[in-house]
């Protein structure tokens, strides 16, 4: 078989194209809000999960996701809030009793007896990591 015909035969493969930092930004948005309506967020807590946004800009994101352009920072929240909400939907298989944990008081050491919310609200991304960790230990992930 020539060069010719094995290029036409087997054309090259070609990798998906990674999503751009807009689509990362709409698509974390919102899921971030369907998550904060499944655990009954207010605005103020919703603020304080995404670093601190400006009112405006808030708005602004919740009323247009396909518009954002979110910051490392926000990008990064959302992925651990992600990974919370899933680790949850595994852990605790009817929905209401995953997204019921979140405000409920829990003795496990990270959380000091308080809900996981009231630390997650402390606005620190450390404060989310630390609640995605014991979740990940607790479906015998890494810790």
């Amino acid at each position: 078989m020539s060069d010719t015909a094995a290029k036409t035969a087997h054309p090259p493969r070609r990798l998906a194209a990674e999503p751009s930092h807009a689509d990362m930004s709409a698509a974390g948005l919102r899921a971030f809000f369907n998550i904060a309506r499944d655990w009954g967020l207010n605005i103020d807590e919703q603020i304080i999960l995404l670093g601190g946004p400006g009112r405006s800009t808030f708005f602004k994101w919740k009323s247009a996701p396909h518009t954002a352009r979110l910051g490392r920072d926000t990008l990064e929240r959302l992925s651990l809030l992600l990974g919370i909400y899933k680790a949850l939907q595994i852990l605790l298989p009817p929905p209401a009793a995953a997204d019921s944990w979140i405000k409920r008081p829990n003795s496990a050491p990270p959380f000091g007896g308080r809900p996981a919310l009231s630390r997650m609200l402390a606005g620190n991304i450390s404060d989310l990591v630390a609640v995605r960790q014991y979740l990940d230990a607790m479906r015998g992930g890494w810790a």
